[in-house]
């Protein structure tokens, strides 16, 4: 990858060119949680409880409360004895146990590499570790997996968070990760772990997920040929935020946009080549309107495609859905196409 001291600048009378990044958009946990509210949908009909956004992307969450998905913050706001689906991003075990308690049927959207983290705390909590989470607090995530250890687990978000960090036995510590967070930060701050720390011990693979990183990594690779960065996504995305500080910290500047009405025209004079990607919950009509609308009204040639790597990973349907077989249906939208099954 060229330093970015090397970045290639086009020449001004150069057409203006876009470079689309590959891998983009849905990851396999965002395609599996839109489809089981899709088919929840479609099994039982409207309307269907969601706890919390399905997945952080207001196109997403507006268009499935169109075909009567209700989103809610809380389980008080759904009635005795409905139907309410987990979101992606996991709930503690308190959620799961006043979801019981009010007679609500459940369908868990988890991805299943949230429950992978959830798991692993679980895990060290039996074992008698403390734990050291490293993410976001607030992150609906990062909630999730504290309810799993709460009396186990510290979070910290930076390496200065880890400087004041003061822990019983200092023998006996574990780290884990919240799956949407930047690799090289994270890093950095595990790096710092283990230097205060000697017996830190982690998960047996790292918890940022392949879709993250992926990203991340295509974003790094570009940011050395283009004079700037659109990502696509929601302001409470939090792996669409890392894209734009991965591509900031190469010297490039990037915004994060939902979608193509947000860009600025202040951004567009000097950017000869604009590259574009998505983060994961992001859906690919934004990613090619935004296309369009820079062709038709900011003089953007046609668009030089860029995969960095390639990515097929599937997940199946909750046991809940997957219990009904033979009767699965699906509520179609146009813009968010159900996976393959």
């Amino acid at each position: 990858m060229l330093a970015p001291s090397a970045r290639v600048h086009q020449p001004e009378n150069a057409p203006k060119k876009l470079i689309l990044l590959s891998p983009r958009g849905f990851c396999a946990g965002v395609v599996r949680a839109i489809d089981v509210v899709k088919i929840a949908l479609g099994l039982y009909g409207a309307p269907i409880y969601v706890r919390k956004e399905i997945v952080h992307n207001r196109h997403v969450v507006e268009e499935l409360k169109s075909v009567g998905a209700i989103f809610v913050d809380e389980l008080d706001d759904v009635p005795e004895g409905a139907r309410v689906i987990f979101s992606a991003h996991g709930v503690s075990p308190a959620v799961r146990t006043a979801a019981k308690a009010r007679g609500l049927k459940v369908i868990d959207a988890t991805c299943p590499l949230v429950t992978k983290v959830h798991l692993e705390a679980i895990k060290f909590a039996r074992e008698g570790y403390t734990i050291v989470l490293i993410g976001h607090h607030g992150h609906e995530e990062v909630e999730g997996t504290m309810g799993e250890a709460p009396t186990s687990m510290r979070l910290v978000e930076t390496v200065e968070d880890v400087e004041r960090l003061e822990i019983a036995d200092p023998t006996k510590v574990a780290h884990l990760t919240q799956t949407t967070l930047s690799l090289d930060e994270t890093s950095d701050i595990v790096r710092r772990l283990k230097e205060k720390f000697p017996l830190i011990v982690g998960p047996k693979s790292q918890d940022i997920c392949y879709a993250t990183e992926n990203r991340q990594v295509a974003v790094k690779a570009i940011a050395p040929l283009c004079d700037l960065l659109l990502v696509v996504g929601s302001r409470n995305s939090s792996n669409s935020r890392r894209l734009v500080e991965v591509c900031e910290k190469s010297g490039v500047p990037a915004y994060l946009i939902d979608d193509f009405s947000e860009l600025k025209a202040e951004w567009m004079p000097k950017a000869q080549s604009v590259a574009i990607t998505a983060g994961a919950s992001a859906p690919e009509t934004l990613v090619q309107q935004l296309i369009e609308g820079l062709q038709a009204h900011h003089g953007f040639g046609p668009v030089e495609n860029v995969e960095i790597k390639e990515e097929d990973v599937r997940f199946n349907l909750p046991q809940e859905l997957a219990a009904s077989g033979g009767r699965l249906t699906s509520i179609t939208l146009p813009s968010l196409p159900i996976a393959q099954l």
